[in-house]
C-alpha cells in the first residue's frame, strides 16, 4: 500500500483556496485502488473540514504540522502540545519582536487562524492584533496550546530571521514556515515527517512507499521521511531543490497531474 502525504495551502487547493473537481476525482481514483491518502497540513481540523469535499473525505488528517493526527473517522489518535510555561517565554519574545501572534489551542485558533487572514488588509491585521486580549487565553480551563505563529507583512521579511534566531535552541519546539512572512512553532514532536511514522505505530501499518506532496517550508519534514517528494511549481526554489520531483502549479492542478502523468499512479 502507498501513502500519499498532502500538503492543502499552496499544493492540493489552488491559490483560491479551493479544491478542483480534477483533484477530487484523483483523490477518490487512488482511494479505489487501494491507496492511504493522507492530509498533512498546517492547518487546524476546523479549517481543513470547513471545505465540504474534504470533509466528505473520509481519510486521516494531520493537523498543526503534526500536531493532531485525526483517523480517517475523526478519532484523535495523537496530540502534541507546547507546555504553558514555554508559551509564555515565547510569547513575550514575539511581542518584544513587533510581530502578530496567532495561538492554536484545544479552543480553537486565538485571535484567529491564519486561512481567515489571507485577504486581510494591513489596517485590519493590525486591528486584529492589537485588540486582542492575549492574556484571556491562559484563563481558559484545561488549556492546550498546539501552535504560535509568528506573521509579518510581506514588507517585513527580514524580521522572519530575527524571529528564528530568536527561539533558535532555546526551546524544545520545532520551527517551520508555511508561507515566506511567518513562523510555525510548534512542540519537538510535532512535525509532517515524525507524524506519518507515528501513524504507521499508532495503526499498526506499514506504507511500501511514501510520497509527500508539498510547496512551503513546513513540507520539507514529510520530504525527509518521504521515498518520493513532489514540490509544487509554485513552490520556492529552495522546496523545489529539496524534491525528487517537480510538478505543475497548484493553479494548473499540479498535484492532480503529478499522480496522473509524473507518478502514473491513476490512469
Amino acid at each position: 500500500m502507498k501513502c500519499l502525504s498532502i500538503d492543502l495551502d499552496g499544493t492540493l487547493l489552488n491559490s483560491a483556496h479551493e479544491l478542483t473537481e480534477k483533484s477530487i476525482k484523483v483523490l477518490h481514483e487512488l482511494q479505489q485502488q487501494g491507496h492511504c491518502v493522507i492530509l498533512n497540513t498546517g492547518r487546524a481540523l476546523a479549517d481543513v473540514i470547513k471545505l465540504d469535499a474534504l470533509k466528505n473525505l473520509q481519510v486521516p488528517i494531520f493537523c498543526i504540522n503534526g500536531s493532531n493526527l485525526y483517523s480517517k473517522t475523526g478519532e484523535l489518535l495523537f496530540e502534541a502540545v507546547i507546555p504553558l510555561d514555554t508559551y509564555k517565554e515565547i510569547f513575550a519574545i514575539l511581542k518584544k519582536l513587533g510581530v502578530g501572534v496567532l495561538v492554536y489551542t484545544n479552543e480553537g485558533g486565538l485571535p484567529s487562524t491564519l486561512p481567515p487572514l489571507h485577504n486581510k488588509t494591513k489596517q485590519e491585521l493590525d486591528d486584529i492584533f492589537e485588540n486582542f486580549n492575549y492574556d484571556a487565553i491562559l484563563q481558559k480551563e484545561n488549556l492546550k496550546i498546539y501552535k504560535l505563529i509568528a506573521l509579518v507583512y510581506h514588507d517585513q521579511i527580514e524580521k522572519i530571521n530575527e524571529v528564528k534566531a530568536a527561539l533558535d535552541d532555546k526551546f524544545a519546539i520545532s520551527m517551520a514556515s508555511s508561507f515566506p512572512n511567518n513562523v510555525e512553532i510548534t512542540s519537538n514532536e510535532a512535525h509532517k515527517g515524525k507524524a506519518l511514522i507515528r501513524f504507521q505505530q499508532i495503526m499498526n501499518v506499514s506504507f511500501d512507499e511514501i510520497i509527500a506532496f508539498g510547496d512551503g517550508g513546513n513540507d520539507l519534514a514529510q520530504f525527509e521521511v518521504a521515498d518520493i517528494s513532489v514540490a509544487m511549481g509554485n513552490a520556492p526554489l529552495a522546496i523545489k531543490e529539496k524534491a525528487d520531483i517537480v510538478t505543475k502549479t497548484n493553479d494548473e492542478d499540479g498535484f492532480a497531474y503529478a499522480v496522473r502523468h509524473l507518478l502514473k499512479l491513476v490512469n
